[in-house]
């Protein structure tokens, strides 16, 4: 994408209701008005909180809103050009339960309250598989403590990855800590029984994998 391009949706991304851009000195100050209100301030209704990490151009998050109206979704990233997509398309088509928040993921409990979300999930993660690169990985033992703060308890997680280190090394982390497995499947689109926001709602790389032949994984699970 050209530098002028990006700009151009850059602009835009301001002017869109549904997209909201703090500064990272307002979040970690504390002054991040939407902490612990999104419901209220932000959606206007008590319905479940969903989350999507790393959301890329929103396809994920836009197609659940569409998918599940009784939900509220925010799709997360720090590429506001990337996400501009899905926050142009759910304007477009008047869906009021979706939005995009740009910001580090690393900062997500201090984007949101204790207990106040009641889903995440990770759509294909960079699996940062070299070792120096660890620490930012989104299913590290730090990221699921920080998830484990603001999930409600009976909070769910998804991950649904193309990459089968990413799914194996979040599996066996999951089984060391005894935290709770609902639900694990190397090959969604091969093997029945997948659900259905797995295998319906699919995203521009997921695409691009699929005709590569690339098997998907997904892994749902819980925190205790």
């Amino acid at each position: 994408m050209g530098s002028k391009n990006k700009l151009k949706r850059f602009r835009e991304n301001e002017t869109f209701s549904n997209v909201i851009q703090p500064s990272r000195e307002e979040v970690t100050t504390g002054k991040f008005d939407y902490k612990g209100r999104w419901k209220k301030k932000f959606f206007k209704n008590e319905n479940p909180l969903v989350l999507e990490l790393g959301c890329g151009k929103g396809e994920y998050s836009v197609g659940m809103a569409r998918k599940y109206p009784e939900k509220n979704f925010i799709g997360i990233d720090i590429k506001g050009a990337r996400f501009w997509r899905g926050a142009k398309t759910a304007l477009e088509e008047g869906l009021n339960n979706v939005c995009f928040l740009r910001s580090q993921i690393e900062l997500i409990d201090k984007l949101f309250a204790a207990k106040e979300v009641d889903e995440i999930w990770i759509t294909f993660p960079d699996p940062q598989i070299k070792y120096k690169r660890t620490k930012h990985r989104l299913t590290n033992e730090t990221f699921l403590d920080r998830y484990r703060l603001i999930l409600k308890p009976d909070g769910i997680l998804h991950l649904k990855t193309d990459s089968e280190f990413m799914h194996g090394y979040t599996l066996g982390l999951l089984h060391g800590l005894e935290e709770e497995v609902l639900y694990a499947n190397h090959n969604v689109y091969k093997n029945q029984g997948s659900p259905e926001e797995v295998t319906e709602i699919q995203t521009f790389y997921e695409k691009q994998y699929l005709e590569e032949g690339k098997p998907i994984t997904y892994i749902k699970f819980k925190l205790s």
